[in-house]
């Protein structure tokens, strides 16, 4: 009897034989590449406190000015903004009847001096006539009293002419040093009395930086302590610092002291006085330990902290986490104090979803 063979749309399984009859097996799937990780080392260094503080841009010289003498402003020469050289005139007052007063001392001078030349004449005519009989010898010591008087009267007149030529003087007020006008607070026809505010004048040479420090960080600075200075104004650009002062003299009410910073030449014309700015003091610990870049630390929410180490010791590297107790932070680098080894490979991006024994593909060289 002839043997029947089903047509191949009732037996479906029959073309998928003949299917991989035709292709042959299928291709084993690829294996898992690994996530890719840039990896950093542990080292042994230094270890550094940094401490932030802020601060503000001052002046060296800041003066007030005013008048010693009282009188009405007859003229002004500088506004607020005024940029002046040392002796500049700024502010005159009315003089006129102050300069009357020096016209007649002065003239007061001229005749003591007028005197004092005519009794020396007569004292000189006396001691030539005294030997023949024209004057007794008690006339020529009275001529000479004369000449005494007559000479203090001229210092008399001279010290007065001074002194009032000083007062005239007074009526100007001049720059004490080189400068900014800060304020104007007088004004044309105003009257002004001795110590009343007129002018604020403020030098803009040898600006520097005036930090609070914490009392407790006084005995571990030094003139040496490295300092990078921020400007509020300036944002993102750090600037070289040198200590220039370390004052000792603690507030009371905010138990902080005097640290003065004088900044780099070529800031100088970039800051003014009363500009905020923050700096980093960068005190030195006196110990050494392991540190590792700041992107190797992960902190978890249950509290623990960790780097991923790499391990290299089997046939694919693979990372293994490695919890740590972390110290200070300097820089870019943060200090383990427990937990690692300096030299220690550690993941220090593409750290943030690794897994215990996950492996990895190192796509960066160490940093």
């Amino acid at each position: 009897m002839p043997i029947r063979i089903a047509p191949l749309h009732r037996q479906p399984w029959i073309l998928f034989v003949a299917v991989l009859a035709a292709f042959g097996p299928a291709p084993a799937a690829a294996p898992a590449q690994g996530a890719p990780v840039a990896v950093g080392r542990a080292d042994q260094t230094a270890i550094v406190r940094e401490v932030t503080v802020t601060g503000t841009v001052t002046s060296p010289r800041t003066a007030a000015l005013s008048t010693q003498v009282a009188g009405m402003v007859t003229r002004l020469t500088v506004d607020a903004g005024d940029r002046v050289a040392r002796g500049d005139l700024l502010v005159e007052l009315d003089r006129e009847v102050a300069a009357f007063t020096l016209a007649t001392v002065q003239a007061e001078t001229e005749r003591a001096a007028a005197a004092l030349a005519d009794a020396q004449r007569r004292l000189g005519e006396a001691r030539a006539l005294v030997g023949d009989g024209g004057f007794s010898q008690s006339e020529v010591e009275t001529l000479a009293a004369e000449v005494t008087m007559a000479q203090a009267a001229l210092t008399a007149a001279e010290a007065e002419a001074h002194r009032q030529a000083a007062v005239v003087a007074r009526y100007r007020v001049t720059a004490p040093f080189a400068g900014v006008v800060a304020e104007r607070v007088a004004e044309l026809g105003e009257w002004i009395t001795p110590g009343t505010r007129v002018l604020e004048l403020v030098a803009i040479d040898g600006l520097r930086f005036d930090f609070r420090v914490p009392q407790e960080l006084y005995p571990l600075l030094e003139e040496a302590t490295p300092v990078t200075v921020w400007l509020d104004a300036l944002p993102g650009q750090p600037f070289v610092g040198r200590v220039q002062a370390i004052v000792p003299v603690s507030d009371p009410r905010a138990r902080t002291f005097l640290l003065r910073v004088l900044p780099a030449e070529a800031l100088q014309a970039a800051i003014t006085p009363g500009m905020s700015a923050h700096a980093t003091l960068r005190i030195d610990t006196g110990r050494r330990g392991v540190v590792v870049p700041r992107d190797a630390l992960l902190r978890y929410p249950d509290g623990r902290v960790s780097v991923w180490r790499l391990d290299r010791s089997g046939e694919a590297p693979r990372v293994r986490e490695q919890r740590v107790t972390p110290g200070l932070a300097f820089g870019e680098r943060i200090e383990i104090r427990e937990g690692l080894e300096a030299d220690a490979p550690v993941i220090v991006e593409g750290n943030e979803a690794l897994q215990d024994g996950q492996v990895v593909r190192v796509r960066d060289s160490a940093r």
